[in-house]
Order: C-alpha cells, then structure tokens, then sequence
C-alpha cells in the first residue's frame, strides 16, 4: 500500500506563490523547469504543494523567475 504525501499549508502557499510570480511573467510550467533544469512534473509538484524544493531549488527558482528569493518568501 503506497502513502499519500499530506500536503502542508506552509508547501502549499510556497508552491501557489511561485506559480503566481510565474503567471505574472508570463512563463509557462514547461519554461521554468528548462531554465531551472528539472522536468515540468516536478514544477506542478512543487506548485501543487506535492514537493518541497530545499533552498538550493528555490533559488534556482527564484533566478529563473527574475525575482528574488525574499520575493517568495513570506507567503
């Protein structure tokens, strides 16, 4: 029997934030995961609040948004 991941209020509100700088730039899922070098899966999981990016990825994510990492944070 597999687990289901219990999504966190806190890996939820970082995720939407995100795709919200994300939407306001005008990239798409598939955009960031090539700049950032992950697949597109794994930006919806980290959207979705389904995986938490440690704080190398958000940076990483952060830059390619054009944006700083204070930028995602707080949410």
């Amino acid at each position: 029997m597999s687990k289901v991941k219990k999504i966190t209020e806190q890996d939820y509100r970082l995720g939407r934030k995100i795709q919200k700088i994300r939407k306001v730039k005008g990239m798409t899922q598939e955009q960031l995961a090539e700049k950032v070098k992950v697949s597109t899966t794994f930006i919806g999981y980290v959207e979705t609040g389904y995986r938490r990016p440690n704080l190398k990825m958000i940076y990483k994510i952060a830059r390619a948004l054009d944006a700083k990492v204070k930028d995602i944070f707080p949410f």
